[in-house]
């Protein structure tokens, strides 16, 4: 029924259009929601894929301390101190190279960094942070910070940095720890260093690497897609490595750091009753800081390249001719062989000869030690003609068998890596090593330290450890352990008045009038026994060396050997001074310095001094 207001045409045309628009706009949405749908499953299917997996749980290593070094007394000589990393996870970001070109807009990025980086990169595991700046100042990690929104990819995360408060009084014995390297990984089980950015790389930070290192735990996390860490579901604590407490005695070391005063050389202090190295030292040192955070190449060429080779550790390393301080041991086995007795005497001219050379060894005395020289007199003066005589008649073969026993041309076996062990003459040697048969010649120069004999400063403190305690041997250590101790074996045997004899003869070296190392004898109420030495550099006439016609580097080199206290010995010295020409003058007072301050604190601290 229609009223005189509706008009029916009108109404159909409205309902229409209504409807026309109505279905064009659902259609229009329908399109756009299947353009969305093949957006996600086909154009970005392969992105969104990603974004997923990545939005899961991820193993995360937990990285352990590294064990503390401290000295016999708790001084701390390594540690660990916390900084600031940056680091990339390579799978959190679509264009590595332009992030790392955005950072270096940021903060400073050196080209070895960027190098080192790939490499570490190369090495890693999925999702696992490879850092690319270690150690960022405060400023640089406040830039980061705020524009990290513009930087996915970037994790900023605290680690421990190796740290050597005593600096270059303790390098050669700790070491350093530096960059794990590609030589590193092929000696290492990487799975062990997950997470481990540095290694030991000297001394005895690479010696007891296993001990220091500690176990990696492990931390399963579930992670957004842009890397976050949204909740840790499970956790494996790492297991800290390993402390160590050395032997080692820092006013000992530091007494003998500046007695050398910077000069080339090495010092070895022994504990003779149980082997503690009580004092190591190799001059001139450096810093071991410089490696742990990644030393630059100008830093380690100038310390490589040097002359005076600060990263040469001599004490353990450094092939010397011992000069005169084998005396005592070549007295002692000359008497234990009876080729002579106490009461052998010769006359020194000066000169000694052999049938059938025409070239005579010389006394660095002109017109030797007079008639009627003993070995007493011949050791605490250094008659070199008695020695002379002594090596012809005793025979290399017999001088370095018992050699042997007391340490020379062997190992020590010291807890430190690089060990060198020295050369003790033989027949056998000399053919297999130069090609020629053995002379009654080289048994003369061997017999006053000199030829093809070389020892170790750790040698040299060896062989004065059981000069002084009558042949007991405890092989030299720097870690305290009941279970290092080893008494060494063929302990040979010596009678009781000879060891008397020699000991006598050492003791005036410092304290007879005569003795060549009486310098050092005054302001001291115990009585040190010692032997000086004076070795070659270069091979020149005794008559015609003269040091103003002479480079520096070829002066003779000085050296000294000491135990204290005569009557109760305890501690053994052994040091040689590069280019220090005598060993009374250069070497001897550094040795008294090093034992005065053993005396001084083993009085003032016994409980644990007196245990050295």
């Amino acid at each position: 029924m229609q009223t005189k207001f509706s008009n029916p045409e009108v109404e159909k045309n409205i309902f229409l259009r209504r409807a026309t628009f109505a279905l064009l706009f659902i259609s229009f949405l329908t399109i756009l929601l299947f353009a969305r749908y093949f957006n996600l499953q086909i154009t970005n299917y392969e992105n969104f894929v990603t974004y997923s997996e990545n939005n899961r749980v991820h193993v995360r290593p937990l990285v352990p301390a590294r064990g503390v070094i401290y000295d016999r007394n708790g001084e701390i000589l390594a540690h660990n101190v916390p900084i600031t990393n940056l680091s990339i996870v390579k799978e959190h970001t679509d264009d590595l190279t332009d992030l790392i070109e955005r950072i270096k807009l940021l903060i400073e990025i050196d080209e070895s960094d960027v190098s080192e980086f790939y490499q570490r990169l190369a090495r890693r595991k999925p999702y696992e942070p490879t850092p690319l700046k270690y150690d960022l100042s405060e400023h640089e990690q406040a830039i980061i910070a705020v524009n990290e929104y513009m930087l996915d990819g970037i994790e900023i995360s605290a680690k421990l940095k190796r740290e050597y408060p005593q600096k270059d009084l303790f390098a050669h014995v700790i070491g350093y720890t530096g960059r794990i390297n590609e030589s590193d990984l092929k000696l290492i089980n990487s799975s062990n260093y997950r997470g481990i950015d540095n290694i030991g790389k000297t001394g005895l930070e690479k010696f007891h690497e296993s001990l220091l290192l500690g176990k990696v735990g492990n931390q399963n996390v579930e992670t957004n897609a842009r890397g976050r860490i949204m909740r840790t579901l499970s956790e494996s604590p790492p297991k800290p490595g390993t402390d160590l407490m050395l032997t080692l005695d820092k006013e000992l070391q530091l007494s003998a750091f500046e007695a050398f005063e910077g000069r080339k050389g090495a010092l070895v202090a022994m504990n003779i009753e149980n082997g503690d190295i009580l004092a190591l030292l190799s001059s001139p040192s450096f810093d071991p800081n410089l490696f742990t955070s990644g030393i630059s190449k100008k830093q380690y060429n100038a310390l490589l390249n040097s002359t005076e080779k600060p990263l040469f550790n001599r004490a353990i390393a450094g092939q010397y001719p011992p000069g005169s301080t084998v005396k005592p041991l070549f007295g002692l086995i000359g008497l234990t062989t009876n080729k002579i007795t106490p009461k052998t005497k010769i006359q020194d001219t000066g000169l000694f000869f052999i049938e059938g050379v025409d070239r005579a060894w010389r006394e660095p005395k002109k017109g030797g030690h007079g008639s009627f020289v003993d070995l007493d007199q011949a050791i605490t003066e250094s008659c070199d003609v008695f020695f002379y005589e002594l090596g012809f008649q005793v025979g290399i073969d017999i001088l370095a068998d018992m050699s042997e026993s007391f340490g020379l041309g062997r190992k020590t076996e010291i807890d430190l890596p690089g060990e060198a062990s020295g050369i003790m003459p033989t027949r056998e040697w000399k053919m297999e090593n130069r090609g020629s048969q053995w002379f009654d010649g080289d048994t003369v120069n061997a017999s006053i330290g000199q030829g093809y004999l070389l020892t170790t400063p750790i040698q040299l403190a060896l062989m004065t450890s059981m000069l002084a305690n009558r042949g007991k041997s405890l092989f030299p250590k720097l870690v305290k352990s009941k279970n290092l101790i080893l008494e060494a074996q063929n302990k040979p045997e010596i009678k009781n008045e000879h060891w008397e004899y020699i000991h006598n003869a050492m003791t005036n070296v410092v304290h007879s009038e005569k003795g060549t190392a009486k310098l050092i004898n005054k302001n001291i109420n115990y009585k040190i026994a010692g032997k000086t030495g004076t070795a070659q550099v270069v091979s020149i006439a005794e008559e015609d060396y003269d040091k103003s016609k002479l480079d520096p580097s070829q002066w003779d080199h000085a050296l000294f050997i000491a135990f204290a206290p005569k009557e109760q010995p305890e501690i053994a010295v052994a040091l040689i001074v590069e280019n220090g020409e005598f060993g009374s003058v250069t070497a001897a007072p550094i040795a008294k310095k090093v034992i005065e301050t053993y005396m001084k604190r083993r009085m003032l601290v016994p409980n644990t001094i007196g245990e050295m």
